[in-house]
């Protein structure tokens, strides 16, 4: 017998940004109820699973919360990517031939420093689900293809410089919606260049232009690159009804997406038309990845010639996909002569940061160390003054998984120079080869270790 689908829901009830915010619990209650009355969840194909909590640690590997993850972490963040990672358990242990996380708070908006909750995320649920399966099971290659409206910022930003993780976003272009990111022009740092495809769509794309992009750009980026493992961040705000943003994509499009792609596991980010998008685009993904037919599934206001695009809008997208097919197939060169000119430097780049639901900004100072003989490591300055007036400066340093023993090294090296200087808080260290995660709070001179 065929393997099951895997599906998780978690609502979260006791979690929400106010009582009538968009990203409140009936996004998914009525997609629940409409599952459950059309007999979905009582198919063999389909198997339920129950929530699980992540870890600290499973969130220390992929964030520095400040000023801990004590303090900024709640329960219900810890269920989300637990439902992640449980999913990841279930299709690595072979139980399912792959797996739907149906769970709220999103985190596709949450960066490597989360200081407050950005585009309604505080951590990064795909991202802690990478980190765990590559610790846990030593996966290497990893593909995210990002389908929601909003620019995946946060996951763009974490697997930046990682020539392992290939990042595809199509959203909404940037100049139109929040957060403000995702053109071309952002293809990665580092080794990691060229691993960043943004595919930033104007207004209005309809199926027919996002199926273009799909068949044309991202499956043959992903035939060459190889994966080990797809992960679907599975923003549903494209759909022609959603309030937050202006596409013109259907539930059948989003089902015939998900048949292609094939994603091994899928973990759902936006999508705010609560009754006339996300039952039917839900059921519909659910229906694809578990290989039912979905073809009769439609909205009840769906009309076909309503939803075409023009010969002027197909024709950016073609040239949108020929200009990325070729960053993608030219980054080796471009890598190689960035490592030529600037042999054991750093690239550094400052940034400012906006939360916008909690309405602060965050100021960084990036510094990423060009080594021949691995990606290098980050070393993150951040300043932001949080809601209850206090500021926090902190001193974060990042360790990849594939880094060599001389940047280990000089890293570490780094964090202990680090807690001797004042103008820190807050000093910490995700070393992934070890799997250890250090804060040390500078005045206490305390430190702490997961």
């Amino acid at each position: 017998m065929m393997k099951p689908t895997g599906v998780i829901f978690f609502p979260a009830f006791d979690w929400a940004i106010s009582p009538t915010h968009p990203e409140r619990e009936e996004r998914l209650l009525y997609t629940r109820d409409q599952l459950f009355e059309e007999g979905i969840m009582d198919l063999p194909h389909i198997k339920e699973y129950k929530p699980e909590l992540a870890s600290f640690k499973d969130v220390l590997r992929v964030h520095f919360c400040v000023p801990s993850v004590e303090e900024r972490i709640i329960e219900a963040h810890l269920v989300a990517a637990g439902s992640a990672l449980k999913l990841a358990d279930a299709f690595l242990a072979g139980e399912i031939k792959n797996g739907f996380a149906i769970v709220r708070p999103p985190g596709h908006h949450a960066m490597t420093v989360s200081h407050a909750n950005r585009g309604f995320c505080d951590i990064n649920n795909e991202a802690i689900m990478i980190e765990y399966v590559r610790k846990k099971y030593g996966i290497k290659k990893v593909a995210i293809v990002d389908t929601d409206v909003h620019h995946g910022d946060g996951t763009q930003e974490i697997y930046y410089n990682d020539p392992d993780v290939l990042f595809i976003s199509f959203h909404q272009d940037g100049r139109t919606l929040y957060p403000g990111t995702g053109f071309t022009s952002e293809a990665g740092w580092g080794r990691g260049y060229g691993t960043t495809i943004n595919i930033p769509l104007p207004p209005r794309t309809s199926d027919e232009g996002i199926h273009y992009v799909l068949d044309n750009l991202v499956l043959p980026i992903l035939e060459d690159f190889k994966p080990d493992l797809v992960v679907n961040s599975a923003g549903q705000d494209n759909h022609y009804t959603d309030p937050l943003a202006d596409m013109c994509f259907t539930a059948q499009g989003y089902a015939l997406l998900n048949k292609k792609l094939k994603p091994d596991i899928a973990v759902l980010e936006g999508g705010y038309s609560v009754e006339t998008a996300l039952p039917y685009v839900n059921m519909g993904i659910i229906m694809a990845m578990a290989g039912l037919d979905f073809s009769n599934l439609k909205e009840p206001d769906y009309s076909q010639n309503r939803l075409r695009n023009g010969s002027s809008h197909l024709d950016y997208l073609k040239k949108l996909v020929e200009k990325q097919l070729f960053l993608y197939r030219n980054r080796e060169e471009v890598v190689n002569k960035q490592y030529a000119e600037n042999k054991n430097r750093f690239y550094v780049e400052q940034k400012s940061i906006f939360y916008d639901t909690e309405y602060l900004y965050e100021m960084q100072n990036n510094k990423l160390r060009l080594c021949p003989e691995c990606q290098g490591y980050r070393v993150i300055e951040s300043t932001a003054r949080h809601r209850d007036g206090i500021t926090y400066n902190v001193g974060c340093i990042s360790i990849p998984v594939n880094c060599c023993r001389n940047c280990h090294d000089e890293a570490r090296a780094v964090y202990i120079d680090m807690q001797e200087k004042a103008r820190y808080d807050m000093v910490y260290l995700q070393d992934r080869i070890d799997d250890r995660y250090y804060s040390f709070h500078v005045q206490k001179g305390i430190e702490k270790v997961w």
